[in-house]
């Protein structure tokens, strides 16, 4: 019984397998449609033991500072800039972005980003620090002193 089922079902997964490869070039260099893609660049954000400073670690391969803007406001902080992939080639075989060229695969996207992220707390704007090195962008986010914790001092 089993069996005769499962027969009846593969002439439909071969029919859905053929209109996945038939419409995979008219998705495939959308962000939603690639796994992870949709929000770029990646990100890791984490908060120092003591609670007083956040990290937000960013993925920006190939990009330079120049191309790269980040803002604070309030507890808010935004990672924005412009990816172009002539800026980003891999070697020095490769053609400019669109010059006589037939892309048969285009996963790296282009464009202009942005990428917000909102922590609990306020943020110290004026001692935020952000590297760029080796493709990461690290953005230290101190806690601002309004947003730290006060002992109150009880009357008797």
């Amino acid at each position: 019984m089993m069996s005769r089922w499962v027969n009846e079902l593969v002439p439909l997964l071969r029919l859905q397998n053929e209109m996945n490869r038939t419409f995979e070039p008219f998705f495939a260099d959308t962000s939603s449609a690639r796994r992870y893609g949709a929000a770029y660049p990646s990100i890791n954000l984490w908060e120092e033991a003591d609670g007083n400073v956040a990290h937000v670690e960013a993925e920006l391969p190939g990009m330079s500072i120049e191309n790269v803007d980040v803002s604070v406001l309030g507890n808010e902080v935004t990672i924005s800039g412009q990816r172009d992939i002539g800026q980003q080639q891999q070697s020095e075989d490769a053609p400019p972005a669109d010059e006589g060229v037939t892309w048969r695969r285009r996963e790296r996207g282009q464009g202009r980003f942005s990428r917000t992220v909102t922590l609990p707390w306020e943020i110290d704007a004026e001692r935020v620090e952000a590297h760029l090195r080796d493709g990461i962008l690290d953005v230290t986010l101190p806690k601002a002193e309004s947003a730290k914790p006060k002992k109150v001092k009880l009357l008797t």
